[in-house]
């Protein structure tokens, strides 16, 4: 096996890698390691030193130049706060029914037919009625007491 086909081979294993980091990182430094298999394929460079210092121009061209766009791609669309305003703070005060006992302060709850974690400082056993009282991400903090307006 050449060299070339070594770099080939780096650079396709660096953008399969991808698939696992998911960081949009890796893709760029295969990419960069198909170019100089194929630019050393063709006899356009022969060095060591000139195929590491084309690598390294080359990955970090690419990552500066070009990961901004490709993240877009990736990462898709999320609405800005303006556009869709958080559900969370609605539902503050809203009933939920327990679907699991709270053991050490941990649950679930069911809050519009969706299966929630929940918290509490309350004993909670399955069946019983709890109220939201806040939330924490995507964990709600649950009492027996139904809060104050």
């Amino acid at each position: 096996m050449d060299i070339a086909t070594l770099w080939i081979i780096i650079g396709i294993v660096l953008i399969l890698s991808e698939l696992l980091a998911t960081s949009i990182v890796a893709v760029f430094f295969g990419i960069a390691a198909i170019m100089v298999g194929l630019l050393l394929h063709f006899g356009l460079i022969s060095s060591y030193s000139m195929q590491f210092m084309l690598f390294g121009v080359l990955s970090l061209a690419l990552l500066l130049g070009v990961r901004g766009h490709f993240k877009r791609w990736f990462v898709g669309y999320t609405a800005d706060s303006s556009e869709q305003p958080s559900q969370f703070s609605q539902d503050i005060g809203s009933r939920v029914s327990v679907h699991s006992d709270f053991i050490n302060g941990a649950g679930r709850v069911v809050l519009n037919g969706v299966q929630w974690d929940a918290e509490s400082d309350d004993a909670l056993k399955a069946g019983d009625v709890a109220w939201i009282i806040a939330n924490q991400g995507i964990k709600l903090s649950v009492s027996a007491n139904k809060p104050q307006a």
